[in-house]
């Protein structure tokens, strides 16, 4: 019996040993016309095992494990740019992650960016607007991590503290309390029509 262990290596395992054959026949074809036949039928069936690979923009992810396959010694046209075995050991550029503390971490780095770009603005009226729409997410990211109900007054000192005391919550006329925006004290929910309420039953 022929063992597969004793057919050689097995490059590509998620292809199985029969399409590794199919690759190493196409090596042996001297006629560069019959041995790109070959090779289309190869890829045909490849992509048949796997068939998010035959979208377009996947196409030379199937050319690049042929040419693993082969050992990069397949002499074909490669319609992506042959590829180099250099390639297989590249390392991708490192991430520049951002290494700079978080205040208070419950609320993470964007809530931090957003305190600076309220501080940085000039217009009154959009500063104004900034903060609101600041003190709305904070209430959400706290009540993420704490379910209880969250205090007005805590959001305004979480405000002053992020911004080291740079922006200030003068609320006067509004509160935080219907869902996560800012509304005037004197706001009543309109009150369903009748129509309404007999849909809902």
């Amino acid at each position: 019996m022929d063992y597969p262990t004793l057919q050689g290596k097995l490059l590509m395992r998620d292809y199985g040993r029969n399409v590794q054959h199919m690759v190493e026949y196409a090596l042996t074809i001297e006629d560069r016309a019959e041995r790109e036949k070959c090779v289309a039928g190869i890829i045909t069936t490849m992509q048949s095992l796997f068939p998010y690979l035959r979208q377009e923009e996947s196409r030379h992810v199937v050319y690049d494990h042929l040419a693993i396959m082969s050992d990069f010694r397949l002499d074909i046209d490669w319609p992506y740019g042959k590829p180099h075995p250099e390639e297989l050991h590249l390392n991708p550029d490192q991430l520049p992650y951002n290494t700079t503390p978080i205040q208070m971490r419950h609320y993470g780095r964007i809530i931090q960016n957003m305190v600076q770009e309220a501080i940085a603005e000039e217009d009154t009226e959009r500063r104004h607007y900034l903060i609101c729409r600041l003190a709305n997410k904070l209430k959400q990211q706290y009540l993420a991590w704490n379910k209880d109900q969250v205090e007005r007054e805590r959001i305004i000192e979480d405000v002053e503290l992020l911004s080291n005391g740079r922006l200030s919550c003068d609320f006067d006329g509004f509160d935080l309390k219907h869902g996560w925006q800012l509304v005037p004290k004197d706001y009543k929910p309109a009150q369903a029509t009748q129509t309404q309420k007999k849909k809902k039953k």
